[in-house]
């Protein structure tokens, strides 16, 4: 049974979304940078994937010194990327298909170029004076407290303007909002507006826990006494950002079938709990929020198990979690593999995790065929992370390089110069090359997702493990009343034994090692390297 089509399917909770970074998705007109227009044009690709929604980076108007993450003005769209003619158009194609499109929305802090921060810096009573946050220094230029920036440096900057500093949580030329100003939730949330009504389906909101800071701008406590290493204790995760992002969830509410998707970040291994904190049942919280304890779990079977476990463990009564492997800021999953052997193998298996673990899946474009983190050269470089900090620290240009739809040297993704370099393994990994391969990654993502779409149980079932992992294979049920599915996810390059005493047999559905629609016996099995099944079990 299709369960689209039944009256519970809800987009954002049984469907899998897919990121899209615009830059480098498709290009339309030539000039290196993928656009709007791009994108249309790669819409029935993302059908025949079997995506229901795409997440869309950052497309508004902006200086672009963090890549579309500083924005100048919320209501207009960066011609660098189109017009406003061009995403209405995209929004009315992508429903077409049966796509649902989520805008980033950047809430923490704008450009230094926004009209609302240029009159707030104008003068210390400026009616938007309140709307950044500004305050005295300890003396004069001295910053007003310890707080440092995750991309390094003091968070203050001094204005010699007005006499006093405004805080920059990232780059100096993103001043942060104060969303404790009593007028300027309800005028962001205008801007939040301005989008619903023209039909865009929901928002991921960037940096979300990071939006309120302490009311008496405490010092954050260092770790082991050294002042550029801080636990943000002051700045993140404030009570008052968990009620903000309650707030977002009423006004979406307030249009039919949208949702929020929040970014909780935290550093190494992740923070499970602090997530689960800002998910709730209607009102209390957003939609969705991502936990990023996947990305940074080694390869190791009970590793995840570990992070799976605990994900599901904080989840509130009625809190629903979605689940990631790649971002356009930590680097491509393929790529985190240890030693870089079995890669394809163990994306198999990474996959198919993914997309059968309770909750939403989100893919990273390029993910579904093995794109892998490019080197990029010194003079290449245009995040400014990476410039600020080679050869130390690269940059995340690594993982933003240009979609590979085709072997041709600009791989199909633009008639003239590529604004990033292409992976030079463009021609053994292009999106043509693995359609026809049955074998491919593409089609393993593809016939995995036309599975869940297919099952009750892999898109809302409950998540019961088998095994831990600590014999280097996680299996696990996804189960409803009427449906028990048994996934086995083999870690390891070994062989290793399975027995599942309860259930004589299942029919596998889907498998890396085995034909599907045949029976398998759960006595005494033996799992192959790398292997990824997943059965109906026969009760």
């Amino acid at each position: 049974m299709n369960m689209k089509t039944g009256e519970s399917w809800i987009w954002w909770k049984h469907g899998v979304i897919y990121h899209i970074y615009p830059w480098s998705f498709q290009d339309s007109n030539g000039d290196g940078i993928g656009d709007i227009r791009g994108i249309i044009s790669r819409l029935g690709y993302l059908k025949a994937l079997g995506i229901d929604g795409i997440w869309i980076s950052p497309m508004y108007k902006s200086p672009m010194v963090d890549f579309g993450y500083d924005v100048s003005n919320y209501r207009e769209i960066d011609p660098v990327f189109g017009t406003m003619e061009d995403f209405l158009e995209l929004i009315d194609k992508a429903h077409e298909q049966g796509i649902r499109v989520i805008l980033d929305m950047i809430l923490n802090h704008t450009s230094d170029q926004h009209p609302w921060f240029i009159e707030s810096a104008s003068s210390r009573d400026n009616p938007k004076r309140n709307w950044y946050i500004w305050k005295d220094g300890k003396k004069k230029e001295r910053p007003p407290n310890n707080w440092k920036s995750p991309v390094g440096g003091n968070a203050w900057r001094y204005d010699a303007t007005t006499g006093q500093h405004y805080l920059h949580s990232f780059f100096e030329e993103q001043p942060d909002l104060n969303w404790r100003d009593a007028e300027l939730p309800g005028v962001f949330f205008d801007e939040m507006k301005f989008w619903l009504d023209l039909g865009v389906d929901g928002f991921r909101l960037d940096v979300i826990n990071m939006i309120a800071k302490d009311k008496k701008f405490r010092d954050n406590p260092l770790v082991l006494g050294i002042p550029a290493f801080q636990k943000h204790l002051y700045t993140r995760n404030r009570k008052r950002s968990i009620a903000i992002a309650a707030m977002i969830r009423q006004l979406t509410d307030s249009y039919e079938n949208r949702t929020t998707i929040g970014e909780i970040y935290a550093p190494p291994p992740g923070d499970a709990k602090t997530a689960a904190r800002y998910l709730a049942k209607g009102k209390e919280g957003i939609h969705l929020a991502f936990d990023f304890s996947l990305i940074f779990s080694i390869w190791n079977a009970h590793s995840y198990f570990k992070c799976i476990n605990t994900w599901y463990k904080n989840l509130p009564d009625g809190g629903w979690p979605c689940n990631v492997l790649s971002n356009h800021d930590l680097f491509r999953s393929i790529d985190r593999f240890p030693l870089r052997t079995n890669r394809e193998e163990k994306a198999k298996v990474a996959s198919t995790m993914l997309l059968t673990l309770k909750g939403t899946p989100f893919l990273y474009y390029g993910e579904e065929i093995g794109m892998h983190n490019t080197r990029i050269p010194k003079r290449q470089i245009r995040d400014p992370l990476g410039k600020r900090y080679w050869p130390v620290f690269t940059g995340r240009d690594k993982a933003r390089t240009p979609m590979q739809w085709t072997k041709e040297p600009n791989a199909g993704f633009t008639t003239g110069i590529p604004w990033l370099p292409l992976n030079r393994d463009i021609r053994s990994r292009s999106v043509r090359q693995q359609e026809g391969d049955p074998a491919s990654l593409l089609n393993h993502y593809r016939n995995l997702i036309k599975l869940r779409k297919t099952s009750e149980a892999l898109q809302r079932g409950s998540w019961n493990p088998v095994t831990n992992g600590q014999q280097g294979i996680l299996t696990y049920f996804r189960n409803t009343d009427d449906e028990r599915i048994l996934v086995i996810l083999n870690f390891t390059g070994r062989y290793k034994s399975f027995s599942l005493h309860e259930h004589t047999y299942g029919k596998i559905l889907f498998s890396t090692h085995r034909n599907t629609e045949e029976f398998m016996y759960f006595q005494n099995m033996q799992i192959g390297p790398y292997e990824a099944t997943v059965c109906l079990v026969s009760e």
